[in-house]
């Protein structure tokens, strides 16, 4: 009896773990990830439990082993490197989406975000936040941005970082920054939307925001993993991103 109840035990523990898969995901993907590990978790009954985070830590960290099922990375480079590696499983990449960024102002500001990046020569605007281009996609997106519209040099002085886009947004949320380039996912956020305006930057001044999943080949349960790569590539799951700004991935 001791020993059924022992074995009983383990096996309750092993059916227990398998049904959570565990995902590090782009910090841009925060409040739309929530929505889709929450509908599949209702069709699946298999929770998903997000970490979020710049891609280019967690590339680094996955390189190093950390212990995920599937990374949701904002630049597809990122997981075709660890596809190169031999770090996921043949053929599961997939491009998810594409990401958008704008000029995000506090809703009391003065600014007049409608002037688009050129607003950020307002003398109102001291701090401008953006996500560390070192190893944020966003980041680099709106540095790109800011190059193409020769306002770089002018607005250099006025960045502050983020270590993601998520706490690039807060900072200008909180009032720490008067402006923000951040993502369209973050702005049209239930957080975001009614605490400020504005301004998305045109998609033609900044290399595309080509962003994609692997199933990792360390992944714990893999046929879960599986099941929730298809249910993203489902139209339920496509419509929650088109709701958040996301356009189709490439």
């Amino acid at each position: 009896m001791k020993t059924l109840t022992v074995f009983l035990v383990v096996l309750s523990a092993q059916l227990c773990y398998a049904q959570e898969l565990t995902v590090a995901a782009a910090a841009d993907l925060q409040f739309a990830m929530q929505d889709i590990a929450t509908q599949f978790q209702k069709q699946s009954g298999t929770s998903v439990r997000v970490s979020y985070g710049s891609s280019g830590n967690f590339y680094q960290q996955l390189q190093n082993g950390a212990p995920f099922d599937l990374f949701f990375s904002a630049n597809v480079d990122y997981a075709r490197k660890l596809e190169s590696a031999g770090l996921t499983e043949p053929g599961s990449l997939y491009p998810y989406a594409t990401g958008k960024i704008v000029l995000w102002v506090p809703q009391e500001s003065k600014v007049d975000v409608s002037a688009g990046l050129a607003a950020l020569l307002d003398p109102a605007i001291k701090k401008v936040a953006i996500a560390n281009p070192a190893h944020a996609p966003y980041g680099q997106a709106a540095v790109a941005a800011l190059k193409r519209e020769g306002l770089y040099d002018q607005v250099a002085g006025k960045l502050v970082m983020g270590e993601n886009i998520s706490q690039a947004a807060s900072f200008v949320a909180s009032g720490a920054a008067d402006a923000g380039i951040v993502a369209l996912s973050l702005a049209v956020s239930q957080n975001m939307k009614d605490k400020g305006r504005y301004f998305e930057i045109p998609v033609s001044d900044y290399p595309a925001i080509e962003q994609a999943c692997v199933i990792l080949k360390s992944a714990k349960d893999k046929e879960a993993a599986k099941k929730f790569l298809e249910f993203v590539k489902s139209p339920a799951a496509r419509e929650i991103l088109a709701k958040y700004g996301f356009g189709a991935g490439q």
